[in-house]
């Protein structure tokens, strides 16, 4: 019996194509509605779901793509998502975050568009379609499908520019990797809470330190409009004293702010106690967030917001 697999196409490079002087640009005509898909016993249903560079999308995109899943998920044994690659990490991961439907859901894009030179979209698109196919994909989370390989949304980040072979998992590396006959899977996923929200709104930006950092940007926000803050630390979670003291006070009063490490691999972990160090900005009441980079910590405090989490309850869940 055929597969049934939906694909959702959002735009990005993968929908694109360069004009005669090589500037890329959003198509009309999706090009990649006119890829015949030459897979024994998989059957696909395309849906243009939207069409927009991937730095056009928000979070409301991405409740649209869930509600979409959950919507429509019991007709089909599999979803495939294109899309474009500046921001899929940070779908995926809010994907990876909801309470979807126990079918295979896997993302995919493409750095080079449909009429350029060595383009990879086609490639990366059946493979995808493989992997959302195959029984084994199952509970292992939402999979970001490229370059024959399988990552794990949570942990998958963009590592270059222009690279065809961008999107890797630092810390651990793939799940998986795609070969010529079949998939090979040699890690899971983790359990992980999920949650089912219906909208999604807020404020919560991303400060990256420096150094001879002191409160500048922070003296510079209104914090009377922000519902959380994303700070991206020193190594394994450390800031200058001055702009540390300033962030303690805004803890102190209960506000909600989560620490990453802008070394985009490790672990943060308050490990130094000097002033400004892990230690103490950990006793203040900030919270580490492991293993994720800057733009996935961002969409877990706000999904966490949003469902209402405070106090102990949000603490344990972004540590966690």
């Amino acid at each position: 019996m055929n597969k049934q697999i939906l694909v959702l196409h959002t735009g990005g490079t993968i929908s694109m194509q360069a004009d005669g002087s090589g500037a890329v640009n959003s198509s009309q005509d999706n090009p990649m509605n006119h890829v015949a898909v030459p897979l024994e016993g998989i059957e696909v249903t395309v849906v243009d779901f939207f069409n927009v560079p991937s730095p056009h999308i928000t979070p409301q995109h991405m409740l649209d793509l869930y509600q979409k899943i959950k919507a429509d998920a019991d007709q089909y044994d599999g979803v495939v998502i294109t899309h474009g690659t500046d921001t899929l990490e940070e779908t995926a991961y809010f994907l990876d975050t909801m309470d979807l439907p126990d079918i295979p859901v896997v993302l995919t894009g493409a750095m080079r568009s449909s009429n350029e030179l060595g383009s990879d979209g086609v490639y990366n698109y059946l493979t995808a379609l493989r992997v959302a196919s195959d029984q084994k994909a199952r509970g292992k989370g939402v999979l970001v499908v490229m370059n024959d390989e399988v990552h794990a949304a949570k942990y998958v980040t963009k590592t270059h520019t222009t690279n065809v072979s961008t999107f890797q998992t630092p810390t651990h590396g793939p799940l998986g990797l795609v070969m010529k006959q079949e998939i090979l899977y040699f890690k899971t996923a983790e359990p992980r809470v999920r949650f089912d929200l219906t909208s999604i709104s807020g404020l919560v930006p991303i400060i990256p330190a420096y150094a001879g950092m002191t409160t500048e940007l922070l003296d510079m926000l209104d914090w009377q409009k922000l519902d959380g803050l994303i700070i991206e630390a020193f190594g394994a979670g450390n800031l200058p004293k001055e702009t540390a003291e300033t962030l303690t006070e805004m803890a102190e009063t209960g506000f909600p702010i989560a620490l990453v490490s802008r070394c985009f691999n490790g672990i943060a972990e308050p490990v130094y106690a000097y002033e400004g160090g892990g230690v103490k900005l950990h006793q203040a009441g900030i919270m580490f967030v492991k293993e994720l980079n800057a733009p996935k910590a961002r969409i877990k405090l706000l999904i966490a917001l949003n469902v209402g989490l405070s106090g102990q309850a949000l603490r344990d869940y972004i540590e966690g």
